[in-house]
């Protein structure tokens, strides 16, 4: 895993909207097409409010969810209220197009096969996403791969509702679909994470976080998260 710290949440966020309109820029013209799976929480709103100041051919970019929160349409605890408002309200009308979660869907086993059907038709049976964006929790889950969950081991779909975590279910992209992107990039930001990243840097396959394959993945970090490194 390749690393790169940054002096703060500024510089992260900068520079993870870089990385990623690099990886769209790519993507568009070798495929045709960008497919890009982000998480939610703080810094990465930040980086999607600069991702959409950014010259992109937004009408063909196919956005999917990382993972999201069971929780009513517009409701604050929905990552895609904070997604439309950091990046789709501020793109023009060619913007891509948005894969959200189903999660108003009566009945979780149906939420699950409808997106997995979503991934499947644009992006392969075994989706392949041109970036997955990731984070890292304090207790080193990534995506809504928690500590203890049973979908930790899912091998085979590619799509998942796990179970009860502050509070809400919720829906998550599993080990598979991280492990098949051309690349994962992680935004790590403050010094509540800085355990948790030096047993990622370390490979720590006992945290949720480390079981994600590393070779194709770059760590954007700031100095609270990373305070003994000297990059």
């Amino acid at each position: 895993m390749r690393q790169v710290i940054l002096a703060d949440v500024d510089a992260v966020a900068r520079r993870a909207a870089a990385v990623i309109a690099e990886a769209a820029r790519e993507a568009l013209t070798e495929r045709g097409r960008f497919l890009v799976a982000t998480s939610g929480g703080s810094t990465p709103w930040l980086m999607l409010r600069f991702l959409a100041n950014l010259d992109l051919p937004w009408a063909r970019v196919e956005l999917f969810q990382v993972d999201e929160r069971i929780a009513p349409a517009g409701h604050a605890d929905r990552n895609l209220t904070s997604l439309k408002r950091s990046l789709l309200d501020q793109l023009p009308e060619s913007r891509g197009t948005i894969h959200a979660m189903p999660v108003e869907m009566n009945g979780t086993d149906q939420m699950a096969l409808d997106y997995s059907h979503t991934l499947a038709l644009i992006a392969g049976n075994l989706p392949v996403c041109d970036l997955v964006h990731l984070g890292l929790g304090e207790d080193g889950h990534t995506a809504c791969l928690v500590p203890y969950d049973p979908v930790l081991d899912e091998s085979t779909a590619t799509f998942a509702v796990a179970g009860v975590y502050a509070g809400r279910r919720r829906l998550t992209l599993t080990y598979p679909v991280l492990d098949h992107a051309r690349r994962i990039l992680r935004v790590v930001t403050g010094a509540a994470k800085a355990m948790m990243l030096r047993r990622l840097e370390r490979g720590d396959g006992t945290i949720p976080a480390g079981r994600v394959r590393s070779d194709h993945a770059l760590l954007l970090a700031d100095r609270a998260a990373s305070p003994d490194s000297n990059t």
